[in-house]
Protein backbone atom coordinates (compact mmCIF):
# COMPACT_ATOMS: atom_id res chain seq x y z
CA UNK A 1 0.00 0.00 0.00
CA UNK A 2 2.88 2.35 0.82
CA UNK A 3 4.40 1.70 -2.63
CA UNK A 4 1.08 2.52 -4.29
CA UNK A 5 0.84 5.79 -2.38
CA UNK A 6 4.39 6.69 -3.40
CA UNK A 7 3.59 5.99 -7.05
CA UNK A 8 0.55 8.24 -6.82
CA UNK A 9 2.68 11.04 -5.39
CA UNK A 10 5.10 10.69 -8.33
CA UNK A 11 2.14 10.79 -10.74
CA UNK A 12 0.93 13.98 -9.07
CA UNK A 13 4.41 15.48 -9.53
CA UNK A 14 4.33 14.53 -13.21
CA UNK A 15 0.92 16.12 -13.57
CA UNK A 16 2.16 19.33 -11.96
CA UNK A 17 5.20 19.47 -14.24
CA UNK A 18 3.04 18.90 -17.33
CA UNK A 19 0.83 21.81 -16.29
CA UNK A 20 3.88 23.99 -15.83
CA UNK A 21 5.06 22.85 -19.25
CA UNK A 22 1.76 23.95 -20.80
CA UNK A 23 2.07 27.33 -19.10
CA UNK A 24 5.63 27.75 -20.36
CA UNK A 25 4.50 27.02 -23.94
CA UNK A 26 1.82 29.71 -23.72
CA UNK A 27 4.18 32.20 -22.13
CA UNK A 28 6.85 31.50 -24.75
CA UNK A 29 4.35 32.15 -27.52
CA UNK A 30 3.51 35.51 -25.93
CA UNK A 31 7.13 36.66 -25.41
CA UNK A 32 8.05 39.81 -27.32
CA UNK A 33 11.51 40.38 -25.81
CA UNK A 34 14.59 38.24 -26.27
CA UNK A 35 15.49 38.14 -22.56
CA UNK A 36 11.99 36.95 -21.69
CA UNK A 37 12.14 34.20 -24.30
CA UNK A 38 15.54 33.05 -23.02
CA UNK A 39 14.24 32.72 -19.45
CA UNK A 40 11.06 30.90 -20.46
CA UNK A 41 12.94 28.54 -22.76
CA UNK A 42 15.28 27.69 -19.86
CA UNK A 43 12.28 26.94 -17.64
CA UNK A 44 10.78 24.74 -20.35
CA UNK A 45 14.01 22.74 -20.72
CA UNK A 46 14.18 22.21 -16.94
CA UNK A 47 10.53 21.19 -16.82
CA UNK A 48 11.00 18.62 -19.60
CA UNK A 49 14.05 17.17 -17.83
CA UNK A 50 12.02 16.78 -14.62
CA UNK A 51 9.21 15.00 -16.45
CA UNK A 52 11.59 12.48 -17.99
CA UNK A 53 13.38 11.98 -14.65
CA UNK A 54 10.08 11.38 -12.82
CA UNK A 55 8.98 8.92 -15.48
CA UNK A 56 12.24 7.04 -14.98
CA UNK A 57 11.66 6.99 -11.21
CA UNK A 58 8.12 5.68 -11.71
CA UNK A 59 9.40 2.93 -13.96
CA UNK A 60 12.00 1.88 -11.39
CA UNK A 61 9.42 1.83 -8.61
CA UNK A 62 7.07 -0.40 -10.60
CA UNK A 63 9.91 -2.72 -11.59
CA UNK A 64 10.91 -3.04 -7.91
CA UNK A 65 7.32 -3.81 -6.94
CA UNK A 66 7.11 -6.55 -9.56
CA UNK A 67 10.39 -8.09 -8.38
CA UNK A 68 9.20 -7.97 -4.77
CA UNK A 69 5.94 -9.66 -5.71
CA UNK A 70 7.92 -12.42 -7.43
CA UNK A 71 10.19 -12.84 -4.41
CA UNK A 72 13.30 -11.23 -5.93
CA UNK A 73 13.14 -7.90 -4.15
CA UNK A 74 15.11 -6.63 -1.16
CA UNK A 75 14.44 -8.24 2.21
CA UNK A 76 14.02 -6.38 5.47
CA UNK A 77 17.35 -7.81 6.62
CA UNK A 78 19.30 -6.04 3.85
CA UNK A 79 21.23 -3.18 5.47
CA UNK A 80 20.80 0.20 3.84
CA UNK A 81 22.93 3.21 4.78
CA UNK A 82 21.33 6.38 6.06
CA UNK A 83 20.60 9.25 3.73
CA UNK A 84 21.98 12.77 3.88
CA UNK A 85 22.30 16.11 2.16
CA UNK A 86 24.56 17.02 -0.75
CA UNK A 87 25.34 20.63 -1.63
CA UNK A 88 27.08 22.31 -4.56
CA UNK A 89 27.75 26.04 -4.31
CA UNK A 90 29.96 28.87 -5.58
CA UNK A 91 30.38 27.39 -9.02
CA UNK A 92 33.02 29.03 -11.26
CA UNK A 93 34.07 28.21 -14.83
CA UNK A 94 37.14 30.05 -16.25
CA UNK A 95 37.14 31.25 -19.86
CA UNK A 96 40.03 31.49 -22.33
CA UNK A 97 39.37 34.36 -24.71
CA UNK A 98 41.86 35.12 -27.46
CA UNK A 99 44.13 38.12 -26.98
CA UNK A 100 42.50 39.91 -29.90
CA UNK A 101 39.07 39.48 -28.31
CA UNK A 102 39.78 40.22 -24.65
CA UNK A 103 42.72 42.65 -24.67
CA UNK A 104 42.32 44.41 -28.03
CA UNK A 105 38.52 44.26 -28.03
CA UNK A 106 38.48 43.19 -31.68
CA UNK A 107 36.12 40.93 -33.56
CA UNK A 108 32.39 40.43 -33.35
CA UNK A 109 30.96 40.51 -29.81
CA UNK A 110 30.05 36.91 -28.99
CA UNK A 111 27.29 36.83 -26.37
CA UNK A 112 25.62 33.73 -24.94
CA UNK A 113 23.04 32.94 -22.26
CA UNK A 114 24.33 30.16 -19.99
CA UNK A 115 22.82 28.22 -17.10
CA UNK A 116 23.59 25.04 -15.19
CA UNK A 117 21.29 22.02 -14.77
CA UNK A 118 22.00 19.72 -11.81
CA UNK A 119 20.42 16.28 -11.47
CA UNK A 120 20.70 13.80 -8.62
CA UNK A 121 18.32 10.88 -9.09
CA UNK A 122 14.95 12.32 -10.06
CA UNK A 123 15.66 15.63 -8.29
CA UNK A 124 16.60 18.41 -10.73
CA UNK A 125 17.59 22.02 -10.06
CA UNK A 126 18.64 24.82 -12.38
CA UNK A 127 20.66 27.96 -11.74
CA UNK A 128 20.01 31.55 -12.68
CA UNK A 129 20.72 32.59 -16.25
CA UNK A 130 24.09 34.30 -16.82
CA UNK A 131 24.87 36.45 -19.86
CA UNK A 132 28.45 35.78 -21.00
CA UNK A 133 30.63 37.78 -23.39
CA UNK A 134 34.33 38.67 -23.71
CA UNK A 135 34.15 41.14 -20.82
CA UNK A 136 33.94 38.17 -18.43
CA UNK A 137 36.89 35.98 -17.52
CA UNK A 138 34.78 33.54 -15.50
CA UNK A 139 31.21 32.26 -15.54
CA UNK A 140 29.96 32.58 -11.97
CA UNK A 141 26.87 30.89 -10.53
CA UNK A 142 26.09 32.13 -7.04
CA UNK A 143 23.34 29.57 -6.40
CA UNK A 144 23.71 27.09 -3.52
CA UNK A 145 21.91 23.90 -4.60
CA UNK A 146 21.01 21.33 -1.92
CA UNK A 147 19.75 17.79 -2.55
CA UNK A 148 17.95 16.08 0.35
CA UNK A 149 17.51 12.37 1.18
CA UNK A 150 20.50 11.29 -0.90
CA UNK A 151 22.25 7.95 -0.33
CA UNK A 152 26.06 7.56 -0.33
CA UNK A 153 25.92 5.94 -3.77
CA UNK A 154 24.62 9.16 -5.34
CA UNK A 155 25.64 10.44 -8.76
CA UNK A 156 25.28 14.19 -9.33
CA UNK A 157 25.22 15.17 -12.99
CA UNK A 158 26.25 18.77 -13.73
CA UNK A 159 25.40 20.10 -17.19
CA UNK A 160 26.00 23.53 -18.68
CA UNK A 161 23.69 24.78 -21.42
CA UNK A 162 24.32 27.70 -23.73
CA UNK A 163 22.29 29.68 -26.25
CA UNK A 164 23.60 32.38 -28.56
CA UNK A 165 21.89 35.53 -27.31
CA UNK A 166 22.63 37.51 -30.49
CA UNK A 167 21.14 34.88 -32.78
CA UNK A 168 17.76 35.63 -34.29
CA UNK A 169 15.18 32.99 -33.54
CA UNK A 170 11.74 32.51 -35.05
CA UNK A 171 8.67 33.44 -33.02
CA UNK A 172 7.47 30.73 -30.72
CA UNK A 173 4.84 28.37 -32.03
CA UNK A 174 1.46 28.18 -30.29
CA UNK A 175 1.26 25.98 -27.22
CA UNK A 176 0.41 22.30 -27.76
CA UNK A 177 -3.26 21.50 -27.95
CA UNK A 178 -4.84 21.49 -24.47
CA UNK A 179 -6.32 18.04 -25.14
CA UNK A 180 -3.30 16.55 -23.39
CA UNK A 181 -4.33 18.22 -20.18
CA UNK A 182 -7.71 16.54 -20.41
CA UNK A 183 -5.90 13.26 -19.82
CA UNK A 184 -4.86 14.63 -16.44
CA UNK A 185 -8.28 15.73 -15.32
CA UNK A 186 -9.55 12.41 -14.05
CA UNK A 187 -8.66 10.51 -10.93
CA UNK A 188 -5.15 9.16 -10.56
CA UNK A 189 -6.28 5.59 -10.22
CA UNK A 190 -8.33 5.44 -13.44
CA UNK A 191 -6.12 7.35 -15.83
CA UNK A 192 -2.53 6.86 -14.71
CA UNK A 193 -1.61 5.19 -18.02
CA UNK A 194 -2.94 8.14 -20.01
CA UNK A 195 -1.09 10.56 -17.73
CA UNK A 196 2.19 8.76 -18.29
CA UNK A 197 1.74 8.66 -22.07
CA UNK A 198 0.73 12.32 -22.20
CA UNK A 199 3.69 13.41 -20.07
CA UNK A 200 6.14 11.36 -22.12
CA UNK A 201 4.78 12.73 -25.41
CA UNK A 202 4.95 16.31 -24.13
CA UNK A 203 8.54 16.01 -22.89
CA UNK A 204 9.76 13.99 -25.87
CA UNK A 205 8.22 16.47 -28.31
CA UNK A 206 10.46 19.14 -26.78
CA UNK A 207 13.54 17.00 -26.45
CA UNK A 208 13.60 14.53 -29.32
CA UNK A 209 17.18 15.36 -30.29
CA UNK A 210 20.15 15.77 -27.96
CA UNK A 211 23.40 17.55 -28.62
CA UNK A 212 25.48 15.18 -30.68
CA UNK A 213 22.47 13.50 -32.25
CA UNK A 214 21.51 11.19 -29.39
CA UNK A 215 18.05 10.45 -28.14
CA UNK A 216 16.37 12.43 -25.42
CA UNK A 217 17.01 11.54 -21.81
CA UNK A 218 16.90 13.42 -18.48
CA UNK A 219 19.29 16.36 -18.54
CA UNK A 220 19.57 16.37 -22.35
CA UNK A 221 16.29 17.93 -23.47
CA UNK A 222 16.06 21.01 -25.62
CA UNK A 223 13.05 22.82 -27.02
CA UNK A 224 12.97 22.70 -30.81
CA UNK A 225 14.08 25.77 -32.74
CA UNK A 226 10.49 26.43 -33.77
CA UNK A 227 9.73 27.23 -30.12
CA UNK A 228 12.01 30.21 -29.64
CA UNK A 229 15.60 30.08 -28.32
CA UNK A 230 17.28 26.70 -28.24
CA UNK A 231 19.77 25.72 -25.56
CA UNK A 232 22.54 23.26 -26.35
CA UNK A 233 24.76 21.21 -24.10
CA UNK A 234 28.07 23.03 -23.66
CA UNK A 235 29.88 20.86 -21.07
CA UNK A 236 29.14 18.29 -18.40
CA UNK A 237 30.60 16.26 -15.56
CA UNK A 238 29.45 13.74 -12.96
CA UNK A 239 30.28 14.03 -9.26
CA UNK A 240 30.14 11.21 -6.71
CA UNK A 241 31.03 10.76 -3.05
CA UNK A 242 34.69 10.44 -4.09
CA UNK A 243 34.66 14.11 -5.19
CA UNK A 244 33.37 15.43 -1.85
CA UNK A 245 35.89 17.68 -0.11
CA UNK A 246 35.73 20.55 2.32
CA UNK A 247 36.65 23.83 0.61
CA UNK A 248 36.90 24.79 -3.07
CA UNK A 249 38.12 22.10 -5.44
CA UNK A 250 38.60 21.69 -9.17
CA UNK A 251 36.77 19.15 -11.34
CA UNK A 252 37.33 18.28 -15.01
CA UNK A 253 34.63 18.99 -17.58
CA UNK A 254 33.76 17.03 -20.71
CA UNK A 255 33.27 19.60 -23.48
CA UNK A 256 30.38 18.95 -25.88
CA UNK A 257 30.66 21.90 -28.30
CA UNK A 258 33.10 22.92 -31.02
CA UNK A 259 34.31 26.41 -31.93
CA UNK A 260 32.12 26.60 -35.03
CA UNK A 261 28.94 26.21 -32.96
CA UNK A 262 27.04 29.48 -32.44
CA UNK A 263 26.55 28.67 -28.74
CA UNK A 264 30.25 27.83 -28.17
CA UNK A 265 32.29 29.51 -25.43
CA UNK A 266 36.06 29.20 -24.82
CA UNK A 267 35.88 27.05 -21.68
CA UNK A 268 39.07 26.28 -19.80
CA UNK A 269 37.99 22.64 -19.34
CA UNK A 270 37.56 22.79 -15.56
CA UNK A 271 35.12 24.04 -13.02
CA UNK A 272 35.74 25.08 -9.42
CA UNK A 273 33.08 24.69 -6.74
CA UNK A 274 32.40 23.80 -3.14
CA UNK A 275 30.96 20.26 -3.09
CA UNK A 276 30.10 18.89 0.36
CA UNK A 277 27.90 16.22 1.93
CA UNK A 278 26.26 15.89 5.31
CA UNK A 279 24.95 12.42 6.27
CA UNK A 280 22.17 12.30 8.84
CA UNK A 281 24.22 10.07 11.15
CA UNK A 282 26.60 13.01 11.67
CA UNK A 283 23.97 15.64 12.48
CA UNK A 284 21.13 13.82 14.26
CA UNK A 285 21.17 11.54 17.31
CA UNK A 286 20.80 7.92 16.20
CA UNK A 287 19.99 6.40 19.61
CA UNK A 288 19.67 7.63 23.18
CA UNK A 289 18.91 6.04 26.51
CA UNK A 290 20.33 4.51 29.70
CA UNK A 291 23.39 2.26 29.45
CA UNK A 292 25.74 0.65 31.95
CA UNK A 293 29.27 1.24 30.69
CA UNK A 294 32.49 -0.50 31.71
CA UNK A 295 35.36 1.75 30.72
CA UNK A 296 38.60 0.20 29.50
CA UNK A 297 40.69 1.82 32.23
CA UNK A 298 38.62 0.34 35.06
CA UNK A 299 37.77 -3.30 34.46
CA UNK A 300 35.77 -3.82 37.67
CA UNK A 301 33.73 -0.67 37.91
CA UNK A 302 30.60 -0.03 35.86
CA UNK A 303 28.76 3.27 35.66
CA UNK A 304 25.20 4.20 34.77
CA UNK A 305 25.06 6.83 32.06
CA UNK A 306 22.55 8.47 29.77
CA UNK A 307 24.13 7.82 26.37
CA UNK A 308 23.63 9.57 23.03
CA UNK A 309 24.93 7.99 19.80
CA UNK A 310 25.76 10.72 17.30
CA UNK A 311 28.51 11.33 14.78
CA UNK A 312 31.74 9.50 15.63
CA UNK A 313 31.03 9.33 19.35
CA UNK A 314 28.93 7.67 22.02
CA UNK A 315 28.43 10.51 24.52
CA UNK A 316 27.95 9.51 28.17
CA UNK A 317 26.08 12.00 30.41
CA UNK A 318 25.00 11.87 34.01
CA UNK A 319 21.32 12.31 33.04
CA UNK A 320 19.03 13.08 30.14
CA UNK A 321 18.76 16.70 31.28
CA UNK A 322 22.53 17.11 30.98
CA UNK A 323 22.42 15.83 27.40
CA UNK A 324 19.91 18.54 26.48
CA UNK A 325 22.04 21.27 28.04
CA UNK A 326 25.44 22.48 26.94
CA UNK A 327 27.25 20.52 29.64
CA UNK A 328 30.25 18.47 28.60
CA UNK A 329 29.72 14.69 28.67
CA UNK A 330 31.40 12.70 31.44
CA UNK A 331 32.90 10.25 28.94
CA UNK A 332 33.26 10.11 25.16
CA UNK A 333 33.57 6.71 23.49
CA UNK A 334 34.87 6.97 19.88
CA UNK A 335 32.80 5.21 17.24
CA UNK A 336 34.37 5.04 13.77
CA UNK A 337 33.96 3.03 10.58
CA UNK A 338 36.68 0.68 11.92
CA UNK A 339 34.91 -0.01 15.21
CA UNK A 340 33.78 -3.58 15.84
CA UNK A 341 30.43 -4.05 17.63
CA UNK A 342 29.16 -7.44 18.78
CA UNK A 343 27.44 -9.12 21.70
CA UNK A 344 29.78 -10.85 24.15
CA UNK A 345 29.36 -13.51 26.80
CA UNK A 346 27.00 -12.92 29.65
CA UNK A 347 28.31 -11.08 32.71
CA UNK A 348 27.36 -12.73 36.04
CA UNK A 349 25.90 -9.45 37.32
CA UNK A 350 25.05 -7.34 34.26
CA UNK A 351 24.01 -10.14 31.92
CA UNK A 352 24.57 -10.12 28.14
CA UNK A 353 26.68 -7.15 27.03
CA UNK A 354 27.78 -5.30 23.91
CA UNK A 355 31.48 -5.20 23.13
CA UNK A 356 32.75 -2.03 21.45
CA UNK A 357 36.31 -2.55 20.23
CA UNK A 358 38.59 -0.12 18.49
CA UNK A 359 40.96 -1.34 15.79
CA UNK A 360 44.41 -2.15 17.25
CA UNK A 361 46.25 0.05 14.76
CA UNK A 362 44.34 3.10 15.92
CA UNK A 363 43.45 2.74 19.56
CA UNK A 364 43.71 -0.54 21.44
CA UNK A 365 40.70 -0.08 23.66
CA UNK A 366 37.62 -2.15 24.36
CA UNK A 367 34.45 -0.95 26.05
CA UNK A 368 31.51 -2.97 27.30
CA UNK A 369 27.91 -1.81 27.52
CA UNK A 370 24.83 -3.37 29.07
CA UNK A 371 21.21 -2.25 29.38
CA UNK A 372 18.98 -2.00 32.41
CA UNK A 373 16.43 -4.24 30.71
CA UNK A 374 17.46 -7.26 28.64
CA UNK A 375 14.90 -6.42 25.93
CA UNK A 376 16.66 -3.09 25.22
CA UNK A 377 19.99 -4.73 24.37
CA UNK A 378 19.11 -5.88 20.79
CA UNK A 379 17.98 -2.36 19.90
CA UNK A 380 21.26 -0.81 21.04
CA UNK A 381 23.31 -3.54 19.37
CA UNK A 382 21.49 -3.05 16.05
CA UNK A 383 21.76 0.76 16.27
CA UNK A 384 25.52 0.61 16.93
CA UNK A 385 26.16 -1.84 14.10
CA UNK A 386 24.02 0.19 11.69
CA UNK A 387 25.83 3.37 12.73
CA UNK A 388 29.24 1.84 12.04
CA UNK A 389 27.93 0.70 8.64
CA UNK A 390 26.67 4.23 7.88
CA UNK A 391 30.08 5.70 8.71
CA UNK A 392 31.84 3.17 6.47
CA UNK A 393 29.54 3.91 3.51
CA UNK A 394 29.76 7.72 3.76
CA UNK A 395 33.59 7.51 4.02
CA UNK A 396 35.36 10.86 4.36
CA UNK A 397 32.03 12.68 4.73
CA UNK A 398 32.06 11.42 8.32
CA UNK A 399 35.53 12.72 9.18
CA UNK A 400 33.89 15.97 10.25
CA UNK A 401 30.55 17.73 9.90
CA UNK A 402 30.71 19.74 6.69
CA UNK A 403 28.85 23.02 6.58
CA UNK A 404 26.01 23.29 4.07
CA UNK A 405 24.86 26.73 3.00
CA UNK A 406 21.14 27.41 2.82
CA UNK A 407 19.89 28.03 -0.73
CA UNK A 408 19.68 31.74 -1.40
CA UNK A 409 16.53 33.42 -2.62
CA UNK A 410 16.78 34.24 -6.30
CA UNK A 411 17.05 37.95 -6.99
CA UNK A 412 18.18 39.83 -10.07
CA UNK A 413 21.95 40.19 -9.91
CA UNK A 414 24.43 42.06 -12.01
CA UNK A 415 26.99 39.83 -13.66
CA UNK A 416 30.30 39.85 -11.82
CA UNK A 417 33.05 41.30 -13.99
CA UNK A 418 35.94 40.02 -11.90
CA UNK A 419 38.20 37.06 -12.42
CA UNK A 420 38.20 33.83 -10.47
CA UNK A 421 41.98 34.11 -10.31
CA UNK A 422 41.73 37.56 -8.74
CA UNK A 423 39.34 36.31 -6.01
CA UNK A 424 41.41 33.21 -5.21
CA UNK A 425 44.63 35.23 -5.13
CA UNK A 426 43.20 37.54 -2.47
CA UNK A 427 41.81 34.69 -0.36
CA UNK A 428 45.09 32.69 -0.50
CA UNK A 429 47.94 35.22 -0.02
CA UNK A 430 50.43 32.54 1.00
CA UNK A 431 50.16 30.55 -2.24
CA UNK A 432 52.89 32.19 -4.35
CA UNK A 433 54.96 30.97 -7.23
CA UNK A 434 58.64 31.69 -7.75
CA UNK A 435 57.74 34.57 -10.03
CA UNK A 436 55.54 36.10 -7.34
CA UNK A 437 52.25 35.27 -9.06
CA UNK A 438 49.52 33.18 -7.45
CA UNK A 439 48.07 30.41 -9.56
CA UNK A 440 44.58 28.94 -9.54
CA UNK A 441 44.22 25.36 -8.28
CA UNK A 442 43.25 24.09 -11.73
CA UNK A 443 44.85 20.93 -13.02
CA UNK A 444 45.49 22.27 -16.52
CA UNK A 445 48.45 24.66 -17.05
CA UNK A 446 47.60 28.32 -17.45
CA UNK A 447 49.45 31.54 -18.19
CA UNK A 448 48.16 34.56 -16.32
CA UNK A 449 48.48 38.09 -17.58
CA UNK A 450 47.27 41.37 -16.14
CA UNK A 451 43.73 42.03 -17.30
CA UNK A 452 41.53 45.05 -17.22
CA UNK A 453 41.26 47.11 -14.05
CA UNK A 454 44.29 45.35 -12.60
CA UNK A 455 42.59 41.93 -12.61
CA UNK A 456 44.17 38.70 -13.81
CA UNK A 457 43.37 36.86 -16.99
CA UNK A 458 44.17 33.29 -18.06
CA UNK A 459 44.71 32.04 -21.56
Amino acid sequence: MADRNQEERVLQQIEREVRMQEGAYKLLAACSRRDQALEVSKSLLTCNARILALLGQLQRMRRARILEREGHGKTSEDAEPCTGKVSLSDLRIPLMWKDSEYFKNKGELHRCAVFCLLQCGSDIHDTDLVMVDRTLTDICFEDAVVFDKVGPGFSLRVEFYSCCAAEDFPPAAPAPAPRRMSFLGGSLGRSSGKKIRAAFESASACGSVCPGGGTARPGHVSPPSALGPKYNLLAQTTLTIEHVREGFKTHDLTLSATEDSPFWLPLFGNMCCRFVAQPLCMTQPVMRGQLKIKLEDDADRWGNFYCVLKGQTLLCYRSGEDSESEDEPLHVIPITKDTTVCTSESHPVHGLQISIRMQPDRENATYAAATQNAEDLPGWNKALQQHVYNLSQWKRCCDEVMKIEAPRSRKPKTARQGSLFHEMAISHPDRDTAAGRRLLPFSSPAVFRPGRNGQEHDE
